[in-house]
C-alpha cells in the first residue's frame, strides 16, 4: 500500500463526494476492533481513532487508498454512551449509506472472534442479506484466542449464523496485533477492483 489519503468525515451519504471510485466499508459492533483492524491494513498506527471507549465514529469517514479505491469507517452498532435518539440518527445515516451507495463494493462486517455469536451482529447480518447488500465477515482479535482454539471457536460463530443462512460470505480470521488478515483482505479487495473494471 502506497498512500492512504483521509478524505473527509460526512454526517450523511448525501455529502459524501462522488469521486468516481469503488468504496469499502468496515463496520461492526462497538469495541469490535474495527479501528485498530483499519490502521493495520493501512500500515498506519493512528488512520482511524483507537479508543478504549466504545462509540468514537460517529461519521462516515472516507479514505482514499493508493488513488484507486475508498475505504470507508463506518460508526459501530451497539454498545455506545450516546442517547438513544443519537444513537438512532447513526443508524438510520449507515442504513441510508448502505442502501444508498452506488460505489460501495462491499462491507466487512467484523466480528469479535473471542466471543459467542451475539444477537446484535445475526440481526445486521441478517438485515444486509434482506436487502440483497454484499458483505464479507472478518473475525477479529484471533491473536487473543489459543492457536488450538480457534477452528472450533470460529465453527461456533458460524453455526449460529447458519441458522439463518444456506451459506456464507467470504469469510477472514485477522489480528490488528499480528498483522493476520491484511494481505488476504486486500488481495479480495485487489480482486474486486479487477472485476469493477471489466
Amino acid at each position: 500500500m502506497k498512500s492512504v489519503r483521509f478524505i473527509g468525515s460526512f454526517p450523511s451519504l448525501r455529502q459524501v463526494p462522488d469521486l468516481a471510485k469503488p468504496q469499502y466499508a468496515f463496520i461492526g459492533r462497538s469495541n469490535v476492533g474495527k479501528s485498530s483492524l483499519i490502521n493495520m491494513l493501512t500500515d498506519r498506527k493512528s488512520i482511524a481513532k483507537v479508543s478504549k471507549q466504545p462509540g468514537k465514529t460517529q461519521l462516515i469517514n472516507l479514505f482514499l487508498v493508493d488513488e484507486s479505491w475508498l475505504l470507508v469507517d463506518l460508526p459501530g452498532y451497539g454498545y455506545a454512551k450516546e442517547s438513544k435518539r443519537k444513537r438512532a440518527r447513526w443508524e438510520k445515516m449507515v442504513r441510508n449509506y448502505l442502501m444508498g451507495s452506488d460505489a460501495l463494493v462491499n462491507t466487512f462486517v467484523l466480528l469479535d472472534s473471542n466471543i459467542p455469536g451475539q444477537q446484535i451482529d445475526l440481526e445486521f447480518i441478517n438485515w444486509m442479506g434482506e436487502n440483497m447488500l454484499p458483505f464479507s465477515i472478518v473475525y477479529t482479535k484471533i491473536d487473543r484466542l489459543k492457536k488450538s482454539k480457534i477452528p472450533a471457536q470460529i465453527k461456533a460463530i458460524r453455526s449460529t449464523l447458519l441458522e439463518y443462512w444456506e451459506s456464507l460470505p467470504p469469510e477472514f480470521l485477522a489480528s490488528a496485533v499480528s498483522g493476520e488478515g491484511q494481505e488476504t483482505i486486500l488481495t479480495y479487495i485487489e480482486e474486486l477492483n479487477a472485476q469493477q473494471e471489466l
